[in-house]
């Protein structure tokens, strides 16, 4: 695939990560819409699914061969459901087949309700670097009407103990809940940065489609009671040494998602798993690949080499809009140079839309780099829009 003929032209391919998806959970949440499974966790087929995993690498390499990894990310479902046993051994079958940078980070999601003492040390053992903690809240009526597993009290004990054992950790929080007053998610960022936290990521909750609440929407908050949430998220974070550097995401200097800054700086990624999604570039073209979303059916197919369920590459006119999707989140922006560096495309490509973005006041720009305005990031979706392709940006303007 990679040999044949295409239309861009990359002089050098971006940094590449592996995302492994592990897609089972306790408990479906619901306003999950992720490829996630229910199933108790003796009934988990772990052998099996990381062979499949690995055969699924084996068939790939082709595809990223003589590259370096720079990082991990283990998600879901809930990976805390695999053993640290299990875990070692999916990192030691990538280690075998693929080189990694040296520092590779490598991330592992857990829930509160599969926490159990010394679990996250023996993940760290397995090689595990950086743990990330999906508390949600700290409140038990919100952790309740999100349909959580997990109470205060465990999220509490989870969140010490990954503080114990990780130098770098994330707390997942979400924020204009069913009931939430100002005064609970304020409660809510106290308990979290109480625990001395070095990344706090912040979503809005948002009624997906295919969901429980899509067809029994809960009362949430209003948009203007949601915004004050968020100033005030941004003002205590602030005030606790932690820098919003991403629409959703808060560090301090030093703890910044490695794996998540290479998506958004329009990096490559092999995702293995369930339903996991790839984007490859090549020196002439850019691929994206899904592989097979029901875990039965995808442990079949990898095992026979055939896990991928779709493929395509990425067309010139979309190129724009898939670039900025990621870089517009970024409170730094880009590089013009990145632009073309990810791309293969001239920065004509995009000059109209940056002159529209810079005249309603959504960005800010000089002759090297681009970034949203606060203006933007209040209107980020709207600014998105500006790098559609025509006819879709005009089916997609509100």
């Amino acid at each position: 695939m990679q040999t044949r003929p295409g239309t861009l032209q990359l002089a050098a391919l971006p940094p590449l990560s592996l995302y492994v998806h592990l897609p089972w959970c306790l408990k479906k949440c619901p306003y999950c819409d992720f490829n996630s499974h229910e199933m108790r966790v003796a009934q988990l087929p772990e052998q099996r699914y990381i062979e499949a995993l690995m055969t699924d690498l084996e068939t790939a390499l082709p595809l990223v061969w003589g590259r370096t990894v720079r990082s991990i990310f283990l998600g879901g479902g809930t990976p805390s459901l695999f053993s640290p046993d299990a875990i070692e051994r999916l990192l030691g079958g990538i280690r075998a087949r693929l080189p990694l940078e040296a520092g590779c980070e490598i991330t592992i999601e857990a829930n509160p309700g599969t926490f159990e003492i010394d679990r996250f040390r023996a993940y760290r053992g397995a090689g595990v670097t950086r743990l990330s903690v999906g508390v949600q809240s700290f409140n038990d009526d919100s952790l309740r009407a999100l349909g959580r597993v997990h109470d205060r009290a465990q999220a509490l004990a989870a969140v010490q103990e990954a503080a114990q054992v990780f130098d770098t950790f994330n707390l997942d929080i979400m924020y204009a809940l069913p009931g939430q007053t100002l005064e609970d998610l304020q409660e809510d960022m106290a308990s979290a940065l109480a625990m001395a936290a070095p990344h706090i990521s912040i979503y809005h909750l948002t009624i997906e489609p295919n969901t429980y609440f899509a067809k029994f929407p809960p009362k949430i908050p209003e948009d203007d009671s949601a915004y004050d949430m968020l100033d005030l998220i941004t003002e205590m974070t602030g005030q606790a040494g932690l820098q919003r550097y991403e629409v959703s995401a808060y560090a301090r200097q030093g703890h910044r998602c490695h794996h998540n800054l290479n998506y958004w700086h329009f990096g490559d990624y092999l995702g293995l798993g369930a339903g996991a999604h790839s984007k490859l570039s090549f020196a002439h073209r850019i691929v994206r690949q899904v592989r097979h979303r029901e875990p039965a059916l995808y442990m079949q197919k990898a095992l026979e080499g055939r896990s991928l369920a779709q493929e395509t590459q990425v067309s010139r006119t979309d190129l724009p809009f898939e670039f900025m999707l990621n870089a517009l989140r970024l409170k730094d922006g880009f590089q013009l140079q990145q632009f073309s560096e990810r791309t293969g495309l001239p920065i004509s490509a995009i000059e109209k839309s940056l002159l529209e973005a810079e005249s309603r006041g959504w960005i800010e720009r000089d002759l090297a780099t681009v970034r949203p305005s606060r203006r933007g990031f209040d209107f980020l979706n709207d600014l998105q829009l500006l790098f559609l392709p025509p006819p879709d940006r005009a089916q997609g303007q509100p």
